[in-house]
């Protein structure tokens, strides 16, 4: 691997030289003094680079790293605190002080492949299944990690670092620890499998490198499908948080030489970034309610947490020139409230670290910071135990029994444990959800959420739960639902869901977070969007309501809202950039507006650059190719399609695009081509199975169609389309019966798909079942209730239809 800038001990020794000190002239030379001084900064600003303005509105020579050796010189109790951390540990070249795994000739069983770790001529070794199921003798290049676990790096000939799937518990034995353990342990992840180590999703290049090492640079080159990744420092050092140092160390140096305007020239002090959120706060009770609150009100943009969320996310790169302080959607596309990663109320579900969590908790809104609980240096709670919380909240009213009913527990119960309780990712690491709420074993029971109660009396019902917290705190807290009730009606697929999400994402009560939530979630909705919210949240203060609010209008036609979106290709998040683009893209450039072409070409190539960053990932290629289409550029969308393929032949999406490309050709025999040979990698995948059964049709292959797209339904029925068109295909060859039972049983499963209803109206009336054909409208008018031609025809169907009741 390739390594940037000056070795550490190169980097530690030239900061070690001092400038020479001051000489004290007299009086009538002062003025030569100052003009030689002024030829020296000028000369060393000019030996540099300049970046745009960005950095607290300066323009600033570009800055370097410098390493953590340089900064703790200056900076010695800090740096010692970080060599402590674990962030100093994240990543290191394996040696005998690094690897903590056991080498000495163990083995580890695992779904018939036996794997044997050892040493041989100084190095780590570990034999197992490779790229091809062989087993295969690999060098351990570097360590990952520390705590609770321990993965290891393995080097291939083009640049790849791949994490091995098989990992070393480092907990102490007593704890389960001290053992060889796969992250997949109940699951056969063979060779061919898109998990298995050596495949892309266990790539460091792309996956993991960004947060485990400083200044990443990932130099991915396509064409020869080869890495030259660089870092400026192996682990997580004072550089990955507070940016490049070497402005600042320029800046110590003109200072510890005594220059009288040294403060002056440069107030910042070189810094790209100032920590400065939690300095001259106090936290006071608040007079009324015992609880604290903040001495000055927080600023929208909360640069550590944004900082801290770099790496503590769910989040994919857009750019590496991340800037410490900035929105962390100028560089990244965060991951939101959506189904699969958190739970209806916001808890976490999947790994999705901290960062989206805590920017629901009510102390985010209230001003809390990372470093109000964390030491930043170290990483470790300011305070053991409950003292962290007690820095803010009073002992006497959160400590008493009164509060905690939990004084006679067998175990330790604390603050925590209700609050933030916990879930285990890759086997044993145990996370804490930092959205920092209260139990709501109530939601529990309606939206099938979890809560903390139950984590801990797993043997009692989230009913017993909420009746023991209504003895204890009253019922007042389960009177509603919150932004609960509208994920869950939309992940439902309520006919209420729409109203919801709009009250949620409009209430100024709900976070940013859940509020850009809301919005992205409107979009598969299938009302038409309130353009009145739309407008709204689009000059919303956080970027992430912006680009939640371009996810709500992504359902109209991009010349329909050209107006309302393209003020926003200039917005100052690049987030919110692309994802204007990305909407606005099928507007040719012959109907733009002549004022907004070349803003809409500057975001256009911004869209393409994030993609071609991440040109090792078969989404980046296809994404890049639906760009492509858009804009009409369709050699260059075939080779971004055919790119996706060659990365991953399963990635099912890119044969799917690139067969209904062929089409669009009129190339029909090429599409039906792409999707067999899409299938021979994936037979199970049912959304070609799906594409196949449709590009038959087009060939009039009826009875070859209706198995594909059979095959698609049964595959996955959990999607309502691919039931609607396996009814539509049955209905169509004179299967009428089939068709019904097929589209009824779809509708049992998807009770509120639009067009399984629109169906099942058309059908009834065709057979002549007015009485079927008013229930299935009249369902259909809940979900549409502004549609005047279902509203006529319900006023027909009930003038026809006699009910047999009156």
């Amino acid at each position: 691997m390739a390594k940037s800038g000056a070795l550490a001990s190169d980097v530690a020794a030239g900061a070690s030289r001092r400038l020479p000190k001051t000489i004290v002239l007299l009086a009538g030379l002062f003025a030569a003094i100052l003009v030689v001084a002024g030829l020296a900064i000028w000369a060393w600003r000019a030996g540099e680079q300049v970046l745009p303005v960005g950095y607290e509105g300066r323009t600033v020579g570009l800055p370097t790293f410098v390493g953590s050796q340089t900064c703790a010189l200056c900076h010695r109790a800090q740096a010692e605190l970080w060599r402590s951390s674990q962030h100093k540990r994240a990543m290191d070249h394996a040696t005998n002080e690094s690897v903590l795994g056991d080498f000495n000739n163990t083995t580890f069983d695992y779904f018939g492949v036996r794997s044997q770790f050892f040493r041989k001529d100084g190095k780590f070794l570990v034999k197992t299944d490779g790229p091809d199921g062989r087993l295969t003798e690999y060098e351990i290049k570097y360590t990952f990690g520390v705590d609770p676990l321990q993965q290891y790096l393995i080097e291939f000939p083009d640049g790849r670092l791949q994490a091995l799937s098989i990992a070393w518990d480092t907990r102490p034995k007593a704890q389960g620890g001290q053992r060889w353990f796969h992250l997949y342990p109940n699951e056969k992840i063979a060779h061919d499998d898109v998990l298995h180590w050596t495949k892309l999703d266990q790539n460091w290049n792309f996956m993991c490198a960004e947060c485990h090492s400083t200044g990443v640079r990932k130099n991915y080159d396509p064409a020869k499908n080869r890495f030259a990744t660089s870092y400026a420092e192996i682990s997580v050092g004072c550089e990955a948080c507070h940016g490049q140092g070497s402005a600042h160390v320029a800046w110590a140096k003109r200072e510890r030489g005594g220059w009288p305007w040294n403060k002056k020239d440069d107030p910042s002090r070189g810094l790209l970034v100032k920590f400065d959120e939690r300095r001259d706060i106090a936290w006071l009770a608040n007079a009324a309610t015992g609880h604290p609150a903040r001495s000055r009100t927080p600023e929208t943009l909360r640069k550590e947490v944004e900082a801290c969320g770099r790496c503590h996310s769910r989040r994919a790169a857009l750019s590496e020139d991340w800037i410490p302080g900035h929105w962390l959607s100028d560089t990244h596309d965060v991951s939101g409230l959506t189904q699969g990663l958190y739970q209806a109320d916001g808890q976490m579900l999947d790994e999705v670290y901290n960062y989206g969590s805590f920017k629901q908790s009510k102390m985010f809104a209230a001003g809390v910071t990372c470093s109000d609980c964390h030491e930043p240096h170290s990483g470790g709670l300011r305070a053991p135990g409950n003292g962290v919380c007690l820095q803010c909240h009073a002992s006497g009213k959160y400590e008493a029994t009164a509060h905690r009913h939990h004084d006679s527990a067998k175990s330790s119960v604390t603050c925590a444990s209700c609050h933030m309780p916990t879930r285990t990712y890759m086997v044993v690491d145990r996370r804490h959800d930092h959205g920092i709420r209260i139990p709501r074993p109530d939601l529990s029971q309606r939206f099938g959420t979890t809560n903390a109660c139950n984590v801990c009396h797993v043997d009692k019902s989230a009913k017993w739960a909420q009746e023991a917290i209504e003895r204890w705190f009253g019922p007042g807290r389960s009177a509603t639902g919150g932004y609960a009730e509208a994920f869950a009606a939309a992940w439902a697929e309520q006919p209420t869901s729409a109203k919801l999400l709009a009250t949620a994402a409009s209430d100024p009560n709900n976070s940013a977070f859940v509020r850009a939530g809301a919005l992205s979630e409107l979009a598969s909705q299938g009302s038409p969007p309130d353009l009145d919210l739309a407008r709204s949240a689009l000059s919303d203060p956080d970027p992430m309501v912006r680009i939640g609010a371009l996810d709500m209008l992504a359902v109209v036609p991009g010349q329909q809202v050209w107006s309302l979106v393209s003020p926003l290709l200039s917005d100052s998040d690049r987030g919110v950039r692309i994802r204007a683009v990305s909407l606005l893209a099928s507007v040719s450039a012959a109907i733009q507006p002549p004022e907004d072409r070349d803003r809409f070409e500057r975001a256009a190539a911004e869209f393409v650059a994030a993609q071609r960053l991440n040109a090792d990932r078969p989404e980046a290629r296809s994404a890049l190719g639906n760009f492509f289409i858009q804009r009409g550029q369709i050699t260059e969308a075939e080779i971004e399609y055919k790119a996706a393929l060659r990365l991953s032949p399963s990635f099912s999406p890119a044969a799917v695009n690139l067969a209904d490309l062929y089409r669009q050709l009129g190339r029909e025999g090429d599409a039906t081509q792409t999707l067999r040979a899409a299938l021979a990698v994936s037979p199970k995948d049912a959304g070609i199975h799906h594409a196949l059964g449709l590009a038959l049709v087009r060939q009039k292959k009826k009875e070859e169609a209706i198995e594909e797209l059979r095959l698609a339904q049964r595959l996955d029925p959990n999607r309502a389309r691919y039931s609607y068109v396996y009814a539509a295909a049955l209905y169509s060859t004179g299967h009428t019966e089939e068709a019904v039972r097929t589209w009824q049983a779809g509708l049992r499963r998807h009770p509120n798909d639009r067009e399984t209803l629109s169906a099942l109206v058309g059908i009834s009336l065709d057979t002549g079942d007015i009485g079927s054909a008013l229930q299935y409208a009249q369902r259909l008018a809940q979900l549409s209730p502004a549609d005047k031609n279902l509203s006529a025809l319900i006023d027909s169907l009930k003038q026809q239809y006699v009910s047999p009741q009156r």
